[in-house]
């Protein structure tokens, strides 16, 4: 025992989220010679939030492709890839600029394996920085989960911290489906501990990262942190809440989502999308129609706001906060 506890301490590390997802890259890359990365200046520059920083110098320009400037022809290229038997992982630069791919991701990615009978899997991974917090300007903050939670085909997941950022971007390669893979860009920098040597959860299985007793808070992706701040200064104030990391918005892990607000009887859906038609819409009518007779309050949102995302000055007015969290938290108990 002794060895293995000292071997486990040599394989964690602490790391941010952005270095954790290159390992992960690396050891994908690694792996497999079938998987290749594609993508604006992911190569010698290590794309924008250097996450694929190193990567080409090491498995060479073949293997991680500097794209051109062209989302649609880059997924477009993906597409062909697959059905060649590669897995490709492309990275769209900002999540605003996936739009000029929207097509081929829903009508071609989505539908391939079904339309085929099976007979052709589309095992490729888009990687997609999405969300605010970081000052950006038009087209570079927003939250487009909703767009591809919504169509059969594709899976979408979010990792919220390191090790799952490590383990989530591995098992999305290596996935024979297509993986919409979310990266909240304005926690690249959070640290958190890596442990390569453990057994990671199941790709779409969501995680209770804070038990509670009081109100489950909902989340994922960048939420997270937020949250268990909330959480913190709750508990200061004689509220135990519980907060679960969805980790993934399709399919959702509605196992864990009933078995936690059997426990609190009370929810509250937090994310930076937009209100209407958002994952928490989702959320919400899935526990009106299982657990209506159980619940002591309606489920509760705290959102984005209807409106496009704001100028980087305001943003912090739009984004979901602790005061807006601790508000609904309030005004659920109240019930």
């Amino acid at each position: 025992m002794g060895v293995e506890l000292r071997r486990r301490q040599v394989m964690a590390a602490t790391m941010t989220l952005a270095k954790a997802l290159n390992a992960g890259l690396r050891r994908a890359l690694d792996a497999d010679p079938k998987v290749l990365l594609a993508g604006e200046d992911i190569g010698k520059l290590g794309g924008v939030f250097r996450i694929t920083e190193g990567l080409q110098k090491d498995f060479g320009e073949d293997r991680v492709i500097d794209s051109p400037l062209a989302e649609s022809g880059i997924v477009g290229t993906a597409v062909g890839l697959a059905l060649r038997g590669y897995r490709p992982v492309v990275e769209i630069q900002f999540d605003g600029f996936v739009f000029p791919a929207f097509d081929q991701i829903v009508t071609q990615v989505a539908k391939m394996h079904f339309r085929t009978h099976g007979q052709h899997p589309m095992p490729m991974v888009i990687r997609i920085p999405y969300g605010g917090g970081i000052g950006g300007i038009e087209h570079h903050s927003e939250s487009p989960e909703a767009y591809f939670a919504h169509t059969p085909g594709l899976k979408v997941v979010t990792p919220a911290n390191a090790n799952d950022g490590y383990w989530m971007i591995q098992q999305a390669v290596a996935s024979n489906d297509p993986v919409i893979f979310l990266e909240p860009k304005r926690r690249y920098h959070q640290k958190g501990e890596v442990d390569e040597t453990s057994t990671p959860m199941p790709l779409h299985q969501a995680r209770v990262v804070r038990p509670g007793r009081a109100v489950t808070l909902f989340t994922y992706g960048p939420m997270v942190k937020t949250c268990l701040d909330a959480a913190a200064i709750a508990a200061d104030e004689g509220q135990e809440l519980e907060v679960v990391d969805l980790r993934s918005v399709s399919p959702i892990d509605w196992v864990t989502v009933f078995d936690s607000v059997r426990r609190t009887k009370r929810a509250i859906v937090v994310h930076e999308a937009q209100r209407s038609g958002g994952i928490g819409a989702e959320v919400v009518a899935r526990l009106h129609e299982e657990l209506f007779y159980v619940m002591e309050s309606p489920v509760l949102r705290v959102t984005g706001f209807d409106t496009p995302y704001p100028m980087s000055r305001v943003e912090e007015d739009y984004l979901p906060n602790l005061d807006r969290l601790l508000d609904a938290v309030d005004e659920s108990l109240s019930h």
